[in-house]
């Protein structure tokens, strides 16, 4: 993303796992050491902000000015299984590009599927070759996941294997089949995984399908004694499909801590990633793999979060006097949500049509993130506030800024005065809520008009001034109000954007309606 950047590397994790001591070791040497970005591809589960050892070191880093991007997570599409949900880390979902790796298995009926894979070895036969489902040629109950030793080469050798996805990794799978015999392998996606295909650099001529084709599949397995299959490999394919689309695991929202923050913040490309790869690995992780690569494919929110991370570098180096939020606004603000054919985000998991609990504000604009018009600022005070509006006491206040603080118990403090670019709207019992923003301009000076747009009627949204007048550099400030007229909605969550425009910028923030 950022070619000519300077990249510190600070190795918190083994073998083992990521200990929370060397998490902050490394945050705090990094701190020492004046980058200007955190870039945390690593993650726990969601905990409370004084718990929450990671999210106290990005704290610190988020108040010398270092922004901080952190991976959601790769336990979608799970309702709220977001992590790093902290509101001063920048949390990064994943989607796809309109890159493909496609693999097709033809059957002996005539029916040809596609898949996907890395797969570019030696080619099978041209001709159909015995096709088994691995549930029948098992000696265990979990044999159809391929599990190692699970096997029995007698009923596999020559033949291409059906293995379910599950268990264990995709491409060990590859390897138990190859040890047992086999030829191929088909492995198929089971309802937890949905339609997403992830192309893996396989062991043998090898394709991942999706969970509907995996039950055609399974069907004709059951039904035809004498059932065939044959492959091809396309290699690599560009625009054939809509993207981005929501990566299937790519963690979800709601935010599990404070569900007034919504969270993940953005998405970034993060499957089918081409990365650099050390030559002391191979590219399976599989200790019986000979190869060596210069390049793997790779996918994850771990892939997705250095995306952003490069482009927050470029954003820095063309507004170094921008604090963290306002990075983070500029992308935000400023990212899109539809695809390559116009269309809303699809969730690679349903196909179905993407929610900002999926994607957050949407998938990051590059170009436009460096000239936003309007940002939204957030100073480590504002920090401090929204911890105070959480009732924490003064010890965990300090646990998590290391320094003394008091609230103030004649104010009354409130989550959504934090001036995120984002909005959650509770209605816990009342009629109307408020939320108050305030805009700093880092454009031209100017005029910005509202706009707003939601899916249930039965809220009434206005914004007070619905216009703003902007010098140079001029903060200004607004109220959004939601006025409930009718009945909750049979929803658990609808949807809103507001958009400021002077004609030229397009300030954008997406609005959730929590009706649980």
């Amino acid at each position: 993303m950022a070619s000519n950047a300077r990249i510190a590397v600070y190795k918190a994790c083994w073998s083992t796992g990521c200990d929370n001591s060397d998490i902050m070791a490394a945050i705090d040497k990094a701190i020492s050491d004046n980058v200007n970005i955190l870039s945390l591809s690593l993650g726990t589960i969601p905990l409370d902000y004084y718990d929450d050892l990671t999210g106290i070191g990005c704290f610190a880093a988020t108040e010398k000015g270092i922004s901080v991007f952190a991976a959601g997570g790769n336990d979608g599409p799970n309702s709220s299984s977001v992590t790093n949900i902290a509101p001063w880390i920048t949390t990064v979902g994943a989607g796809t590009l309109d890159r493909e790796f496609p693999a097709y298995v033809t059957i002996g009926n005539g029916e040809k599927y596609i898949g996907a894979s890395l797969y570019k070895g030696p080619p099978l036969l041209d001709t159909p070759l015995p096709f088994v489902y691995a549930g029948d040629v098992s000696n265990g109950e979990d044999g159809h996941f391929c599990i190692p030793d699970s096997l029995v080469p007698e009923k596999v050798k020559g033949k291409i294997v059906l293995c379910d996805r599950g268990n264990n990794s995709r491409v060990e799978k590859g390897f138990v089949v190859k040890s047992a015999g086999g030829l191929g392998m088909v492995e198929a996606n089971t309802v937890e995984n949905g339609q997403e295909l992830v192309a893996d650099p396989h062991i043998l001529p090898a394709l991942e399908i999706g969970a509907r084709s995996g039950d055609a599949l399974r069907k004709y397995l059951s039904s035809d004694p004498n059932a065939t299959a044959k492959f091809e490999f396309g290699g690599t394919v560009f625009g054939t499909t809509p993207s981005p689309t929501v990566a299937a695991f790519s963690s979800r929202g709601p935010n599990s801590i404070t569900p007034q923050i919504l969270k993940p913040d953005i998405i970034g490309p993060g499957v089918n990633i081409l990365a650099a790869w050390s030559g002391s690995s191979n590219p399976t992780s599989i200790a019986t793999d000979p190869r060596r690569v210069d390049f793997n494919i790779i996918s994850g929110t771990s892939m997705a979060c250095p995306h952003l991370s490069g482009i927050a570098i470029l954003v820095k180096s063309a507004h170094p006097d921008w604090s963290p939020a306002m990075i983070r606004s500029a992308l935000m603000t400023t990212s899109y949500t539809t695809n390559n054919k116009g269309n809303p985000f699809l969730d690679s998991f349903s196909e179905k049509p993407a929610t900002l609990l999926d994607y957050g504000a949407g998938h990051v604009n590059p170009v436009n993130a460096l000239n936003p018009g309007l940002v939204y600022d957030i100073n480590t005070n504002d920090y401090l506030t929204f911890l105070c509006a959480l009732n924490y006491t003064a010890h965990q206040i300090k646990i998590v800024a290391r320094t003394k603080f008091h609230c103030d118990s004649s104010k009354q403090y409130s989550v959504t005065d934090l001036n995120y670019p984002s909005f959650v709207v509770f209605f816990n019992g009342s009629t109307v809520v408020k939320h108050t923003r305030t805009l700093t301009n880092v454009g031209d000076a100017g005029t910005y008009k509202a706009s707003i747009v939601a899916d249930n009627p039965s809220v009434k949204i206005s914004i007070e001034p619905e216009e703003l007048r902007f010098d140079i550099n001029e903060k200004k400030t607004y109220t959004i109000t939601f006025t409930k007229s009718g009945e909750n909605s049979h929803n658990d969550y609808d949807f809103g954007r507001l958009e400021w425009s002077n004609g030229k910028n397009v300030v954008g923030s997406p609005i959730l309606f929590n009706w649980t």
